[in-house]
């Protein structure tokens, strides 16, 4: 599950966070950034930070509905190197 939590005060240039839980093992990663990441950057973070854990979600809920979704998995591919078939 993702979840970003804005409008956050200010604390060393960051002012978002992104919530990620791991249903499976119950683990929750908390990753701060801002609100100018832009979607490689987000996949950089969800890389470096939870794919290196638990490698490729089997599926993904999140409350920013399924265009958000389909765009952080195609970016993610393209990061690893993976060709879809889609």
């Amino acid at each position: 599950m993702v979840d970003i939590i804005t409008k956050l005060s200010l604390v060393a240039r960051k002012d978002i966070i992104i919530v990620i839980s791991d249903r499976l093992s119950k683990m929750i990663h908390f990753i701060a950034t801002t609100e100018r990441t832009l979607t490689e950057e987000l996949e950089q973070l969800f890389r470096d930070n939870v794919w290196m854990l638990h490698r490729l979600p089997e599926s993904m809920v999140s409350d920013r509905g399924p265009q958000f979704e389909v765009e952080l998995i195609k970016e993610l591919n393209r990061i690893l190197g993976i060709e879809s078939n889609c």
